[in-house]
């Protein structure tokens, strides 16, 4: 494995909230994100990160990308070969009930609206050497018509500038654009596309270091990063839940055939508060959990 460069660092002058406060409301709508302290606690923590071990043994069932492990190898070892994990909330109840985390929701009604739906959970791994995301906005991936998506990335671990932190650029969600894509081949980075063009520079980053069982809660539009894990030994886990209001539709995925994108509105999701407006379409359950590739594993597969 190639060495990783290391970051300069600069301290993070972002701010931890104790309570779903107006100021907390009034910085994701300023700066496009904030921090929510002990959003989980510390045993809530552990289960996840206990759900991290059995999902990446295959012990909860298949996920594509993941193999079957030796029993003689250790759970650290299992879990390295492993950046993310897409849709765990699929195979294990435990983060499926973590989508309706009543700190969390709380937040998710006061930025989005009463009524909120989920349609995405990410488990990240990351792990010593392994690589971070290029610059993006969710939005790029999770398209919503009313722009009201909205991630709970949740640390795992303490996330620090050496172990792959996030990286965001405070306001770039204002615009409400969404910049040109391009494929990258950085080593810093994983297979996804980068944005770019954007009227931001590196150098505005701000760097969210944050304590195991903080949330931090952003814009789908905001432009944020993560670089590789940097530390000599150890995991940087988070839980990434993506949501957005249920009176929009959602045009994510294959459009079906004769239909029309306006109408188009993927429904594997999941109400987490508040009233389905489009509840007689009912729901599906088709996304299946599947690992991240990570240029490691070849970008192809």
């Amino acid at each position: 494995m190639s060495a990783v460069p290391q970051v300069e660092r600069r301290p993070s002058p972002v701010v931890l909230h104790e309570t779903v406060s107006d100021a907390l409301i009034e910085q994701v709508r300023e700066d496009g994100f904030a921090v929510l302290a002990g959003a989980l606690s510390p045993a809530e923590v552990a289960e996840i990160n206990a759900e991290a071990v059995r999902l990446c043994r295959g012990d909860l069932g298949e996920i594509s990308g993941v193999e079957a492990a030796d029993a003689d190898e250790s759970d650290a070892d299992v879990m390295r070969r492993y950046l993310c994990i897409h849709f765990p909330n699929k195979l294990s109840k435990v983060i499926q009930r973590s989508l309706h985390h009543p700190r969390i929701v709380d937040a998710l009604t006061k930025v989005i609206g009463p009524n909120v739906k989920c349609m995405q959970s990410m488990l990240f791994m990351k792990a010593e050497g392994k690589p971070g995301q290029a610059w993006h906005q969710d939005e790029f991936f999770i398209p919503t018509r009313d722009r009201s998506l909205t991630a709970a990335w949740i640390a795992l671990d303490d996330a620090t500038i050496e172990n792959g932190c996030l990286w965001v650029l405070p306001g770039s969600h204002r615009r409400g654009v969404i910049y040109p894509d391009r494929d990258q081949d950085d080593e810093r980075f994983d297979c996804t596309v980068e944005l770019y063009d954007f009227p931001y520079r590196d150098e505005d980053a701000v760097p969210v270091e944050i304590p195991a069982g903080a949330a931090v809660i952003f814009n789908g539009y905001l432009l944020h990063r993560s670089l590789p894990n940097s530390g000599r030994d150890g995991f940087r886990r988070a839980l990434t839940n993506h949501y957005m209001s249920a009176e929009s539709l959602l045009p994510w995925g294959k459009v079906p055939d004769n239909m029309h994108v306006a109408k188009w509105d993927y429904r594997d999701i999941e109400m987490v508060a508040g009233e389905d407006p489009y509840a007689y379409k009912g729901t599906e359950d088709f996304a299946r959990p599947g690992v991240r590739p990570d240029k490691e594993g070849g970008c192809g597969r």
